[in-house]
């Protein structure tokens, strides 16, 4: 039996292609922004949940949001501590699990790097229509979450197919 994508599986694959595609530009825009502060896309990534969530987090925390591995977040805060922009802290709810909270440095870079995102991400979106943001941004938070599903309750085809 030959398999065949739907119109929609089609068109979905065109959206993972071109993520794919954006994903790169995007990283590669993230080390030109970070450079400025001695950072990395990678490093920047990890820095801004710990940023944004206003308490410090946990490295598997961090992953979650971030859709990456705990092995590349520990990396990347391994990093971020050497170079004073982060510290870690005792976890009274998990003792193998310390607390990951910013320096007055890390605060002072990101703020940096938040700022030129600004400037960098309202002259990328200038001209492109607010509905249609919105759109591309739930469509991608959808596919995400579809791929977050346990193993089994997602749409993710028949086992036998894996050895085929």
């Amino acid at each position: 039996m030959s398999l065949a994508r739907t119109a929609a599986g089609d068109v979905a694959t065109d959206v993972v292609l071109e993520t794919f595609r954006l994903n790169g530009l995007l990283v590669a825009a993230g080390n030109r922004l970070a450079a400025a502060e001695g950072l990395t896309a990678a490093l920047w990534q990890v820095l801004g949940p710990v940023a944004q969530a206003g308490r410090p987090l946990t490295v598997p925390q961090i992953a979650r949001r971030m859709g990456l591995t705990r092995q590349a977040v520990q990396a990347s805060v391994n990093r971020l501590r050497s170079d004073g922009l982060v510290e870690t802290r005792e976890n009274l709810d998990h003792r193998r699990s310390p607390l990951i909270r910013l320096t007055p440095l890390g605060r002072q870079s990101y703020e940096a790097l938040n700022r030129r995102q600004i400037r960098w991400i309202n002259e990328l979106s200038a001209g492109l229509k607010l509905a249609d943001l919105a759109a591309a941004a739930r469509l991608l938070r959808d596919l995400g979450d579809r791929l977050e599903m346990p193993a089994g309750t997602g749409p993710e085809g028949d086992e036998n197919d894996a050895a085929t």
